[in-house]
């Protein structure tokens, strides 16, 4: 057997998986610059990867996140995420309006997160070296930063 065939054997399972290499924005909600990204390969929650990044916060801190990081407020004490209805219990209509306010705040963040999206490195699929993306992600959110203090 060729040393080629070895290598693909240890990367190839024979399914066919999407590459998903998923980044994360720390940004300020005040002056919309981004302070922090994280990268990782594969399929990982978006609160484990939040969790491996190593980012700590002061726990006055207020931590805005999606309905993904639902988990988030046992390691951070500020965490804010919207509220979820079930069937056996519908939302009440403080929490919506808490949901409200909440979107509104989060406008910003993915607006943010559009203008890293224009570059199109990260708008697909990444096919390229995996490890290098992290330092892509990173090039790219200095980029945003830079647009965002100089505007044309």
């Amino acid at each position: 057997m060729r040393t080629t065939q070895k290598k693909q054997r240890r990367w190839y399972s024979g399914k066919k998986k999407r590459h998903t290499l998923k980044f994360q924005v720390l940004m300020c909600t005040v002056t919309q610059r981004i302070l922090g990204t994280a990268t990782s390969a594969g399929a990982v929650h978006d609160v484990k990867l939040f969790r491996q990044s190593g980012v700590r916060l002061p726990h006055e801190t207020a931590l805005i996140g999606d309905a993904r990081y639902q988990g988030l407020w046992r390691s951070h004490g500020q965490a804010i995420t919207p509220h979820q209805a079930t069937r056996a219990s519908p939302l009440s209509t403080d929490q919506r309006q808490e949901n409200r306010v909440l979107a509104h705040t989060r406008q910003s963040i993915e607006h943010v997160i559009r203008r890293m999206k224009i570059f199109r490195v990260l708008k697909g699929v990444y096919r390229h070296r995996r490890r290098r993306f992290a330092l892509r992600v990173q090039l790219i959110a200095a980029l945003c930063n830079l647009t965002r203090a100089c505007p044309s």
